[in-house]
């Protein structure tokens, strides 16, 4: 394993897992492939661009005949594939680019594993597959998904397992929690509260903000990636949390706190549909490999504010265009209807 594939890797996790193995493995190239939607960002890559173990190609995991020449090109052993639709409540507004992009875009790579016979396929996929739990998930716990993005990864889940089975493609995944830190898009909603703190603008908070995650910092998921990637046998699914569970409301008043905003920019909003109350991960089994998150749910949170803080040229110019429209598209009419909320 040497020349390996990052699907996605100018988006959030995607381009920290680039930078990560490039400092970690100099003998190692990485080719980036993106279709550069709106999550897609080459800023996201900027300060590792002249790194020559790194190549970029625009594509689209759906194009069976580009995927495979991008393979060939640079003699791929490894993909990681970190290309993903990954926003909850984009899937509950349009499905469609979810289910062609996480369902029929894993098929697509894993067609292309098979016929070239690479060393490993691995999959980036996430705790909301379990759907609302009442105590953490273990790996063989039945996939209840219960939005659409959800169910599109839990799809692309079973299509990886199945070509694993079926063909012996040499497959892992890894299921990772609410992960945070430098490069996520401000729809996401650690770096959607920080940005509009910074910004003095109302905070949108859905329902009671009663609703638990498990928090982990993108370094800690990126080390468990790799551990997997050379520890585990084929195929094996990974939880990987940060063992950091917090209600929302909680995490927006630490936010608020650290960069002293007052509380009364926080709006509670119409809560969206098919909200899920919890996420939880059982880690037993990454531990077992020798992997515990390096950061605290503190650490983790506020490395991510100070991040944001200090690089409003990444996000400010992010905030416009096709963000501002979906941005009014999903709270315009929730926050006109609001109220101030104290936490």
């Amino acid at each position: 394993m040497k020349n390996l594939l990052v699907t996605g890797g100018a988006g959030f996790i995607g381009s920290n897992f680039t930078r990560y193995m490039l400092k970690k493995y100099p003998q190692y190239t990485l080719a980036v492939y993106d279709k550069l939607t709106y999550a897609g960002n080459l800023d996201n890559l900027r300060d590792i661009a002249a790194d020559a173990r790194m190549t970029f190609t625009q594509g689209d995991i759906c194009d069976a005949d580009a995927v495979r020449a991008t393979l060939r090109k640079y003699r791929v052993d490894t993909i990681v594939n970190f290309a993903a639709e990954s926003h909850v409540d984009r899937s509950i507004l349009d499905a469609d680019a979810f289910l062609r992009t996480n369902v029929i875009g894993t098929y697509t790579l894993l067609e292309a594993a098979k016929e070239l016979g690479l060393e490993r396929f691995h999959q980036i996929s996430t705790d909301e597959i379990y759907g609302w739990v009442t105590k953490p998930a273990h790996e063989t716990d039945p996939l209840i998904p219960r939005s659409p993005y959800a169910a599109s990864k839990a799809s692309g889940d079973l299509m990886v397992n199945a070509y694993y089975v079926t063909h012996g493609v040499p497959t892992t995944i890894t299921r990772g929690s609410n992960t945070i830190g430098p490069y996520q898009y401000p729809e996401k909603a650690v770096p959607l509260f920080v940005t509009n703190a910074l910004e003095n603008k109302p905070l949108p908070l859905y329902g009671d903000g009663k609703q638990v995650r498990d928090w982990l910092y993108v370094t800690d998921h990126c080390e468990a990636v790799d551990l997997v990637l050379h520890r585990s046998k084929p195929g094996e699914a990974y939880n990987v949390g940060g063992d950091n569970e917090r209600e929302n409301v909680e995490v927006v008043k630490i936010i608020l706190d650290t960069l002293d905003k007052p509380s009364d920019l926080v709006r509670r909003v119409a809560d969206r549909s098919g909200h899920d109350r919890r996420y939880a991960l059982a880690l037993e089994k990454i531990r077992a490999l020798g992997w515990q998150p390096r950061h605290s749910f503190e650490q983790a949170l506020t490395e991510t504010i100070r991040w944001y803080e200090s690089n409003a040229w990444w996000w400010q110019k992010i905030k416009s265009g096709e963000y501002r429209e979906y941005y009014e598209m999903q709270y315009g009419e929730r926050l006109r209807m609001s109220e101030a909320v104290a936490v």
